[in-house]
């Protein structure tokens, strides 16, 4: 395994590789330390050993924290678990017509598992669970993670606890139930769930919680979005990505993934410009940034966007400078701007994206309309999640005709309604 051990991202103490997300000393967030030294310094050989590696994220196995990945495994053909990643990168150029720019290529998530890209890190956390003999997996969730948690311990036949927000979206509870999980509706937003989950990991020492005591594995997963964007690209870097931010793990570690293989010397060039987006009902990150604060004040949520709706991100901080150092930024966006995003994705490139897609959709139209991105950059549009996890969005945004069996009707209520 290239991961040596855990390291403070505050004060730099190192930990072994166990079940720990804070640092004793100082209270900061534990991410991997690795040593790639063993993967030699043949970029040819190694790129060909990617290549020849599953189509799913085991492919990357050399860069995760793992003693090995689950077994030899095809998307057709896992042995063990659900296999998740290697999903489509589609070049979008009606939505870049419709925007006024010039290449934009759609990272569509949705082709997971459990059709989010939460498959990814729990795929990772899961994993390196068993690997450290806990017995029962469980999480904190908006409701992607709640559906990749409950379907990947029943695949792995694990007892699995998940515990979301009371008012969550009908469509993520039942595609959560389904599984067979203990699935906990507590009454609070998102922030109270967490709290509630971070104290019952302290008492029940055979749970892994994927995004409690296993966080820095879990988000170790997102890195493989980054390296399937480098993959499909050719081996080389995308200018600018558009990303959504919750707690801010997934953007910081997308850029991680790029920075990774920069340093191995499997891609050449600048990194690219990171763009997070933010419902404004929660945006105590972009909030900061436009503050040109280095903290995120919390914030209760109050937006449609319910899968980003973390008040208190703990990778806030991170995202912030992020943002600032690679030259990009951080933006918010209304509901109703939501809702637009969510509509112009669909129309331009045949893909239903939840919420947390039309916030990253509506904030590339906004970066667009400001004139950030130039003629000449490639930008990728990060989609999260599926459109069907959160109907209630586009209900009401669009016209349907009823009409009688009769050609006369359809004549005159949909053809001739359509000139009107």
């Amino acid at each position: 395994m290239s991961a040596t051990e855990l390291k403070c991202r505050e004060c730099a103490a190192r930990y072994p590789l166990e079940a720990r997300y804070v640092c004793e000393q100082c209270f900061g967030p534990l991410e991997i330390a690795y040593d790639h030294s063993a993967l030699g310094d043949d970029v040819s050989a190694l790129r060909r050993r990617i290549q020849a590696g599953p189509q799913n994220i085991w492919r990357y196995s050399d860069f995760l924290p793992l003693d090995a990945p689950p077994g030899p495994s095809g998307r057709n053909s896992s042995r063990v678990g659900l296999p998740a990643g290697c999903t489509p990168l589609i070049r979008a150029d009606r939505l870049a017509e419709r925007l006024g720019l010039g290449e934009v290529w759609v990272k569509n998530d949705t082709h997971n598992p459990t059709h989010s890209f939460k498959d990814r890190v729990v795929a990772i956390a899961s994993q390196r669970a068993r690997e450290l003999g806990f017995d029962t997996l469980a999480c904190a969730s908006t409701g992607n993670l709640a559906n990749a948690v409950a379907a990947q311990a029943a695949a792995l036949g694990m007892p699995s606890y998940v515990f979301i927000p009371a008012d969550l979206e009908e469509q993520k509870i039942l595609a959560t139930g389904v599984y067979g999980t203990h699935l906990v509706k507590v009454a609070g937003n998102y922030d109270d769930v967490n709290r509630l989950c971070t104290e019952v990991s302290g008492e029940r020492e055979n749970w892994a919680f994927v995004n409690v005591n296993m966080r820095p594995y879990y988000a170790e997963g997102s890195k493989t979005v980054a390296y399937e964007i480098a993959e499909q690209l050719g081996w080389t870097l995308p200018d600018r990505c558009v990303v959504p931010i919750a707690s801010g793990s997934l953007f910081t570690k997308i850029a991680k993934g790029f920075s990774e293989w920069t340093e191995l010397g499997l891609l050449d060039g600048d990194q690219p410009k990171m763009n997070g987006a933010q419902a404004l009902g929660c945006s105590p990150v972009a909030a900061a940034y436009e503050a040109g604060a280095d903290v995120c004040r919390p914030v209760k949520p109050d937006t449609i966007a319910k899968s980003l709706a973390i008040g208190n991100p703990a990778d806030g901080p991170y995202a912030l400078e992020l943002a600032r150092e690679s030259g990009g930024g951080i933006d918010s966006v209304t509901d109703d701007e939501i809702r637009a995003g969510i509509r112009l994705l669909a129309e331009t490139t045949g893909i239903f994206t939840e919420t947390a897609g039309g916030v990253t959709t509506a904030t590339l139209a906004k970066l667009a309309e400001r004139g950030d991105i130039g003629a000449d950059e490639r930008v990728v549009l990060v989609i999260t999640g599926d459109g069907l996890k959160t109907l209630d969005a586009v209900r009401g945004t669009f016209e349907a005709y009823e009409i009688t069996p009769s050609f006369d009707d359809f004549e005159a209520t949909v053809e001739q309604g359509a000139r009107i």
